[in-house]
C-alpha cells in the first residue's frame, strides 16, 4: 500500500502527466499486491463504459465549433452591446459572454482558448490594461463548468449516480450569481482606475442580437430540453454538435474543411485525455477501496468533527488545495468514494453536494501556481504567468465568496431543480 502511493507522489512530483502518474502507480499497486492482471482492464474499461459519459467529448466538440465557426465573436459582440456602457464596459461583456458561452460548451478551458482570445484582445486593443484583461478571462471562464451544461457535472452524476438533469438545474443560480459578483468587482476596479464605456446604443443592440440570435439561444434550447423532458443530458450533447454546426455552416457560413477537421482531432484529443483519466482513476480508486485507504481517510475527516458546517469547510479547503496542482476529472474519480459517504452520512443533498464540489474544483482551475486555466490564457495571449497571477487574486474573491454562500446555503442550489423537476 505504501509503495503504491510514494510511486503516485512521486509520479506527480517529477512532472509526470497526471493520467499517467494515476495509471503507472494504480498498475504498480496491482502487481505489488498480487491482484490478478486481468484486474487492471475490468476497472479500466468500467470506469468508461457509462451511456452518460458520451456526453463529454461531444460537449467538447460543440465548444470547439462555436470557436472554430466564429460564433463566439457574435456572442461577444452582442454582450458588449448589452453590457458595455457600464464602467469596465468590456470586462461586463467578458463575464456576460462567458455565461452564454458556458451553455454551449461546458467547459473552462474551451472558454478560456476560444472565446478568450476575443475578449482579452478587445479589451486590450480599448485601453484596458493586459493584466487585468487576464485576469477577468480567466476569472469569467470558471462560469462554464457550472452553468449547464457542465462536464465536470457529468463526471460526478456518472461517479455518484446523481441525476445529471437536476445537478444542471442546480448550476443555474451559482453561476449566475457567480457572474454578478464578478461584475461587482469589475466595476470596482473600473471605476478606480477610470476605464472607458462603451456607448449604448440600442440601433446597434438590436443590430448585433439579430445576427447573433440563433447562437444566444442554444442555451435556452438545452435548458428547456432538460426542462421540459425532451432529451437527456447525453441527447442534449448530440443536439448541441449538430445545432452549432448547422448554423456555422450555413447561416454564418464561417466553418471551413481544414477548421473542421482541427476541430474533430482537438476534441478527440482532449476526449481521450479525460476519459484516460477516469479509466485510470477507477482503478486507482478501486485500490483504495480494497486496501481500506478510502475508509481511513474518510474516518480521519470525521475525526476532525462531527459537525456539519466544519466538515464541509474541511472538504472545501481539502478540494481547493487539490485543485490547485490536479486535474477536475481525476479530482472527481479519486475523491468522490472518500467523500460521498461522508456526505451521505451527514444527510446532505447529493445535488447540493455535487455543485459544491465542482464549483470548488473550478475556483483551482485559476489559483496559482497551477490553474491550467491560466497557462491557456498565458500561451495564448503571450501573458507573463507572474504578472497574471498577481492580477487573478482580487477575482479569486468573488469565486470563493460565491462557494462560501453555495456550500452554507443549499437552497441557491437546489431551489431551482427542486421546483423545476421535482
Amino acid at each position: 500500500m505504501t509503495v503504491f502511493l510514494i510511486a503516485f507522489v512521486l509520479l506527480l512530483v517529477i512532472g509526470v502527466p497526471i493520467s499517467i502518474s494515476i495509471g503507472a502507480s494504480a498498475v504498480l499497486g496491482c502487481l505489488y499486491l498480487g491482484y490478478p492482471l486481468v484486474v487492471i482492464g475490468q476497472k479500466m474499461v468500467s470506469g468508461i463504459d457509462s451511456f452518460l459519459l458520451i456526453a463529454v467529448p461531444l460537449f467538447i466538440l460543440a465548444g470547439n465549433l462555436m470557436n472554430a465557426g466564429k460564433i463566439t465573436e457574435r456572442i461577444f459582440d452582442t454582450a458588449k452591446e448589452l453590457v458595455g456602457w457600464i464602467p469596465g464596459g468590456l470586462g461586463h461583456a467578458n463575464v456576460v459572454a462567458s455565461i452564454i458561452f458556458a451553455g454551449m460548451s461546458g467547459s473552462a478551458v474551451a472558454d478560456a482558448g476560444g472565446l478568450g482570445a476575443i475578449e482579452m484582445e478587445a479589451m486590450k486593443s480599448n485601453g484596458y490594461d493586459e493584466d487585468f484583461s487576464g485576469a477577468v478571462t480567466a476569472a469569467s471562464s470558471v462560469i462554464g463548468p457550472i452553468f449547464p451544461p457542465s462536464i465536470p457535472l457529468i463526471i460526478y452524476g456518472s461517479v455518484a449516480s446523481v441525476s445529471v438533469d437536476k445537478l444542471f438545474m442546480g448550476g443555474v443560480v451559482p453561476g449566475l450569481l457567480m457572474g454578478g459578483l464578478l461584475m461587482l468587482m469589475i466595476l470596482f476596479f473600473a471605476i478606480r482606475r477610470k476605464y472607458e464605456r462603451h456607448p449604448f446604443n440600442l440601433k446597434a443592440l438590436a443590430y448585433q442580437f439579430a445576427h447573433s440570435i440563433l447562437a444566444l439561444i442554444t442555451p435556452v434550447i438545452i435548458l428547456l430540453g432538460f426542462v421540459g423532458g425532451w432529451f437527456t443530458p447525453t441527447e442534449a450533447s448530440s443536439v448541441a454538435v449538430i445545432y452549432s454546426l448547422l448554423i456555422a455552416l450555413f447561416v454564418y457560413k464561417t466553418l471551413t474543411w481544414e477548421s473542421f477537421k482541427k476541430c474533430l482531432r482537438d476534441s478527440a484529443i482532449s476526449s481521450a485525455n479525460t476519459l484516460f483519466i477516469i479509466g485510470t482513476s477507477t482503478l486507482f480508486t478501486y485500490i483504495m477501496a480494497m486496501e481500506g485507504i478510502s475508509r481511513s481517510f474518510a474516518d480521519f475527516i470525521l475525526g476532525i468533527s462531527t459537525n456539519q458546517m466544519v466538515v464541509l469547510l474541511v472538504i472545501n479547503v481539502l478540494l481547493l488545495l487539490l485543485g490547485m496542482v490536479m486535474e477536475p476529472g481525476a479530482i472527481l474519480t479519486l475523491m468522490l468514494p472518500v467523500l460521498l459517504p461522508i456526505a451521505n452520512g451527514l444527510g446532505l443533498d447529493l445535488v447540493h453536494f455535487g455543485v459544491m464540489v465542482v464549483l470548488n474544483l473550478m475556483i483551482g482551475q485559476v489559483t496559482p501556481p497551477f490553474g491550467v486555466c491560466l497557462f491557456v490564457i498565458s500561451d495564448v495571449n503571450k501573458l507573463k504567468l507572474e504578472r497574471l497571477y498577481k492580477a487573478v487574486l482580487p477575482f479569486l474573491i468573488p469565486l470563493i465568496l460565491t462557494l462560501f454562500l453555495c456550500t452554507y446555503f443549499p437552497g441557491i442550489v437546489t431551489a431551482l431543480p427542486n421546483a423545476l423537476l421535482g
